[in-house]
């Protein structure tokens, strides 16, 4: 068994559903199947759902092993994919795509647009960058932090997370940004932080932001506009200081902080402007 469907409450039938059918009762080898968890309020308070609330899966109890292979060669290479499965022949197809799509299923056809995954570049390899990288691939990041300073490069312990050496511009420049990547400068040296926010601002990364006071983020505004010919307009996406306020003091909190600040912009969130910092640190001085 890996993972979760509902982080607890359906996994020992969908355990006993296909045991059961590698039993003999047939399903292992057939077609997928349609179940529905939660559909009563009986069935949901049974299987620890919210009462009134369902669940809805489709079962491959035996897809082929090739495709997937395909499948995760491709998102490893940063492919966009779709997936379409049609339940009444369990015809299987996969595809590269350029455009994202909503996932959907109408009983018959189900699609699903798959990856790229999502990515993190940290500029500046830190304490915080190595907290906010193991949260980050908890949550599914691919990492990569970047520093061109041996001293700070070659202390580096987090596992799982490519370090890379070069300048932080010509990194970002390289870097294949997509939609589905952010770029988060910690370095706190202007000449690291600045040129690699200037190249990440002009991809699809869906998040670009840099750590520092409130002072220092009007700062490098200024220093971008006046010495770089940016605009208002052209950093106006350009998060700083980073992060939900929580009041965090030490790496490690500002690290939760930040990786809120990212996953709400990842999945679409419009924070509220008093949780971030800038703004909510001005309220609490009135």
């Amino acid at each position: 068994m890996s993972g979760s469907v509902s982080g607890g409450c359906i996994e020992d039938d969908l355990i006993y559903r296909y045991t059961s059918a590698c039993e003999g009762i047939g399903l292992a080898d057939g077609l997928p199947e349609i179940v529905r968890y939660g559909i009563s309020a009986d069935e949901a308070h049974r299987f620890g759902l919210p009462c009134g609330g369902t669940v809805e899966l489709v079962l491959e109890f035996n897809p082929s092993h090739q495709l997937l292979d395909q499948l995760l060669e491709r998102l490893d290479a940063g492919k966009l994919m779709r997936r379409r499965v049609v339940l009444e022949n369990n015809e299987v197809t996969l595809e590269c795509t350029d455009t994202p799509e909503q996932f959907s299923f109408d009983g018959r056809c189900l699609v699903n647009t798959l990856g790229p995954g999502y990515r993190m570049l940290l500029i500046g390899a830190g304490a915080l960058a190595e907290y906010l990288s193991t949260m980050a691939l908890f949550n599914g990041f691919k990492v990569s932090v970047c520093d061109p300073r041996p001293e700070y490069i070659e202390a580096w312990t987090v596992p799982g997370v490519e370090r890379v050496t070069g300048m932080p511009d010509d990194v970002v420049r390289d870097f294949s940004v997509d939609v589905r990547t952010c770029i988060v400068a910690l370095s706190h040296d202007p000449k690291l932080d600045d040129l690699a926010l200037l190249e990440a601002l002009q991809s699809s990364a869906f998040y670009v932001g840099a750590i520092g006071s409130r002072r220092n983020s009007r700062l490098r505004r200024e220093r971008l506009i006046i010495h770089f010919g940016e605009t208002p307009d052209s950093i106006a996406r350009l998060h700083g200081p980073i992060g939900v306020y929580i009041g965090s003091k030490t790496p490690a909190e500002i690290a939760v902080s930040v990786t809120a600040h990212v996953l709400a912009a990842k999945n679409g969130v419009t924070l509220p402007d008093e949780l971030t910092v800038a703004n909510a640190k001005a309220l609490r001085e009135q």
